[in-house]
């Protein structure tokens, strides 16, 4: 069986097609959301989703959030005693998925379809198919996020040709895709984005504009407690300014309680540098398809943010009309992974619609340029273009830059900047050749793009015919096959709760939260109620768990509604 994935900064979703639709599959808690969070609990036992971020706000030490940002890198996050790399943490969001869509399903998962954005390097997709092996997923095909968006409403569009924009602003990250649908055919045009745009930074403008009033209270560096709480309460502001001229932001600490208005225009002024940052990558998507405004049938909004009020004025402003938002768009990514696990599995309902992507990055090699008189070196030359339709082959040729040299080295790079240094260097082939006078030997180099993302280059020296070739699957800071299983034996040994205990945790994990931020009588009466729970916990008697987690959820929720803290 095969599962479509939105595997997000904020929130993961997973889906399937069934029966000529997407489904989207709940979760333990019967929500489709699962927070993309991840905690440690007492000896080898795992939170994911939102038992993990609740604690995560109330012990931020045991546990990590918006790991996504960090995929293709080394780094490593430490979650108590244990140390992370964001492609394990990932890997343990997959596999509560894969659970969730196991018992949903009443059938074994092996395969999926996992959504990744569209500007995520080479290195990002490879450690995302790493995350994929080590939750035990064959992953059959990694989907842009724009496409899957589009992909779920150009099934449902009217006409058969059409051009749409698609606006993804997520939990982390920023994609731009334009695609265009005829006869069948759902093709990509052109695709861009910011890997380090998303809601969390408009989070961060509103915590920034509150401890303006605040020069007394620490930096939040200082605690992750403090650092959590900021965090939750700044969520909570923008949400109320979606629907209010105003809000107040709200902090208890230390003792001490923070009180500051904020108001939305200004909160808008604010994230100007943002929204700037927003419409770059709008301009150059349409520069590079070639495409005016006026020329898009549809420009469609998915991503949670996107629900912000200025994000939906500032797409209306630049294309004069209301963006389209008929499908949920924290839901529209996953449902269009679906419709592309069913295309790879080549569904019934599905074989009269064909997908075609494009390479986001411009890949191409260093060479030396002849500036005033004198050879520099450094200089990047695109051989296969960003945005050209995948898959892809291209050649160019090269000639040798010394007399008598002996070896070439052609470094793989991608990129979009002038000079290599600004750019990812992939890897290198090195062919020897022949020692002539400079320019007197050419090389003919082959780059290979697939719609799987696996890159090949191929290296011919045409004097002699000799011919060396490199395929890229691993990068520097990716996991080798003997990394990825230790590291499996070692994911292995972690316990991730059955769903009832799931349920039965989240609970207790919110109800923590909730106790920290409440003061007075309302606390001690709240101290009590979350007693009786833990007390029908240590009964073990189902029914009487099931009462009391029923009672202390509806007293949460009425606190959580009249706000008293």
């Amino acid at each position: 069986m095969m599962i479509g994935i939105d595997l997000g900064t904020t929130h993961s979703l997973v889906s399937v097609w069934q029966d000529g639709h997407a489904v989207l599959i709940p979760n333990a808690l019967g929500e489709t959301l699962t927070p993309s969070a991840v905690s440690m609990g007492d000896g080898d036992t795992v939170l994911v989703g939102r038992a993990a971020r609740d604690r995560w706000l109330t012990q931020p030490e045991t546990g990590a959030v918006a790991f996504k940002r960090h995929m293709g890198s080394n780094r490593v996050l430490r979650l108590g005693k244990r140390a992370f790399r964001p492609e394990e943490l990932s890997a343990l969001v997959l596999k509560s998925l894969k659970a969730d869509a196991q018992a949903y399903l009443g059938e074994l998962v092996t395969e999926a379809v996992i959504t990744v954005p569209a500007y995520f390097s080479d290195a990002q997709r490879i450690a995302t198919r790493q995350a994929g092996e080590l939750a035990g997923l064959s992953v059959r095909r990694l989907i842009n996020e724009p496409t899957a968006a589009a992909l779920a409403y150009g099934l449902q569009a009217a006409a058969d040709e059409s051009t749409f924009l698609v606006l993804d602003l997520g939990g982390g990250t920023f994609d731009v895709a334009i695609l265009e649908r005829f006869e069948g055919l759902m093709q990509v045009r052109a695709s861009t984005g910011d890997n380090f745009l998303g809601g969390e930074d408009f989070v961060a403008v509103l915590i920034q504009m509150a401890r303006k009033a605040w020069p007394d209270l620490p930096q939040e560096y200082a605690s992750p407690v403090l650092h959590a709480r900021l965090w939750r309460e700044a969520e909570r502001v923008k949400r109320a300014l979606g629907n209010t001229d105003q809000a107040e932001f709200a902090l208890e600490w230390e003792g001490q309680s923070y009180r500051q208005n904020l108001r939305a225009d200004a909160f808008e002024a604010a994230c100007e540098p943002l929204l700037q940052r927003f419409r770059r990558p709008i301009e150059r998507a349409l520069r590079d398809a070639r495409l005016d405004a006026g020329s898009l049938d549809q420009v469609v909004l998915a991503g949670g943010a996107t629900r912000m009020p200025m994000i939906r004025r500032l797409v209306s402003k630049m294309f004069g009309r209301v963006p389209a938002m008929n499908l949920n768009p924290d839901e529209v990514i996953a449902q269009g992974a679906a419709v592309m696990a069913g295309l790879v599995a080549r569904d019934v309902a599905l074989q009269e619609v064909v997908m075609v992507d494009v390479c986001p990055y411009s890949l191409g090699t260093a060479v030396m340029r002849n500036v005033d008189g004198n050879k520099r070196s450094g200089f990047f030359d695109p051989i296969i273009e960003r945005n050209t339709v995948v898959p892809v082959s291209r050649e160019s040729s090269y000639y040798t830059a010394a007399d008598d040299q002996t070896v070439v080295t052609i470094e793989i790079v991608q990129g979009e900047a002038r000079l290599v240094k600004d750019n990812i260097l992939l890897g290198e082939v090195r062919v020897n050749v022949p020692p002539r006078p400079a320019g007197e030997v050419s090389v003919d180099v082959r780059f290979t793009y697939d719609t799987s993302g696996i890159f090949e280059c191929e290296v011919k020296v045409a004097q002699t015919g000799q011919v060396q070739r490199l395929v890229l699957q691993g990068m520097p800071n990716s996991l080798t096959p003997e990394e990825i299983n230790e590291r499996l034996a070692r994911l292995a040994k972690l316990k991730i709760h059955p769903a009832q205990q799931q349920i039965n945790l989240t609970a207790l994990a919110r109800a923590e939260r909730l106790h920290e931020e409440l003061l007075g009588s309302v606390r001690r009466e709240f101290g009590t109620r979350v007693l009786r729970f833990e007390t029908a916990l240590k009964g073990q008697d189902p029914a009487t768990i099931d009462r009391e987690r029923k009672v202390l959820e509806a007293v949460m929720d009425s606190l959580e509604r009249s706000d008293l803290r």
